[in-house]
């Protein structure tokens, strides 16, 4: 195996593996256990490896001023915006209660920590992984601090340049090697334009000893796809039970058909890019027996004619001498009359010196 893997949970992510899916549930669940149970669930009936919630400790991550701005909107669940976030933060009950459930259906589960707090929280959960959101890439005191945690640390880049990535890469790095890389264009939803998909290849060369992902928030499937055919081995979709759901992010989520669609192709994509080496497959032959051409007479032809170009066809099927033979062909002698369309055979022709 490289040095480029990753063990999640007993699921080793390397280039030789399927990749890594994580749903992205965020507050999409809208505060409501039961429902976040549900998406659990359908998540894991799609193929996703893991689901993913964000943990923030409202009150030291944001100024007062933030918190107790007014938040009024289609989308919102308090008057202010620190109400509004403390009614779709999920506490300690609720954390074990969704460990519990999702131990019982067996799909992974961690979350993304947005503050020392929260860090020390999922850490003392037992959380199989920490994401580290993209707001935090120049946030190296958060960064060291969890990855001291010494778990598997999954960095989104968005917003970032070379020089941030390679910060934090070599901030994390020397504490816990344990670490994934995802390119991500933090636009809700960002446009295709914008997702810049050759990041992946850019960051496998500039960080060869760490696994590299995609997280995506367009609204697509197709985007996961074209990351895994680059590289990316752990890829992250925003993922909701319904998009009309009230909430910011339920319009660019995957619906589960969306999901279960995604894991497919991903899986597909492994075993279609194969090993690149052109060779012909067992299953090719009769259909190829059938399209391609043999070498017959064009005329009837007596015994002693010596061939020319005039004399031969190339027709189908092909169960004969191929008609790349056609040059060592013409100029030898027939030993044995042969009809019109009759295949030509080697064994049948004399050079002539």
């Amino acid at each position: 195996m490289g040095m480029r893997q990753l063990d999640i949970d007993g699921r080793i992510i390397e280039d030789s593996a399927d990749c890594y899916v994580i749903a992205e549930i965020g507050h999409n669940h809208q505060g409501d256990l039961a429902t976040a149970k549900k998406m659990f669930l359908a998540a894991r009936d799609a193929g996703a490896d893991a689901v993913k919630l964000q943990k923030r400790d409202n009150r030291t991550l944001f100024t007062r001023e933030m918190y107790d701005r007014p938040y009024e909107n289609e989308n919102s669940y308090g008057p202010t915006y620190g109400a509004h976030r403390e009614a779709l933060e999920f506490g300690h009950a609720e954390y074990l209660a969704l460990q519990a459930y999702a131990r019982e259906i067996g799909v992974g589960f961690f979350a993304t920590a947005f503050d020392a707090r929260s860090a020390a929280f999922l850490a003392n959960l037992g959380m199989p992984a920490f994401k580290m959101a993209s707001g935090d890439l120049t946030n190296i005191p958060l960064l060291k601090e969890v990855a001291a945690y010494q778990k598997p640390m999954i960095l989104s880049t968005g917003g970032g340049t070379l020089a941030d990535v390679r910060r934090a890469y070599e901030a994390v790095r020397p504490i816990n090697p344990r670490l994934c890389i995802m390119q991500c264009t933090a636009g809700y939803p960002p446009e295709f334009e914008e997702l810049n998909l050759l990041v992946i290849e850019t960051y496998r060369r500039e960080f060869p000893d760490v696994v590299v992902g995609f997280s995506s928030h367009d609204s697509g499937v197709a985007m996961a796809l074209v990351s895994y055919v680059l590289g990316a081995r752990i890829v992250e979709k925003h993922f909701t039970l319904n998009r009309a759901m009230r909430g910011t992010d339920h319009a660019f989520s995957l619906e589960p058909v969306g999901m279960r669609k995604m894991v497919r192709d991903l899986q597909r994509a492994r075993v279609a890019l194969g090993d690149g080496v052109k060779t012909p497959y067992a299953s090719e032959r009769a259909p190829l027996t059938k399209m391609r051409k043999k070498l017959v007479a064009s005329r009837d032809l007596p015994a002693g004619h010596v061939l020319t170009t005039a004399d031969l066809a190339a027709k189908s099927p092909g169960d004969g001498v191929q008609p790349s033979e056609l040059d060592r062909v013409i100029g030898s002698r027939l030993k044995t009359a042969l009809a019109v369309d009759q295949a030509i055979s080697l064994d049948d022709l004399e050079m002539v010196s």
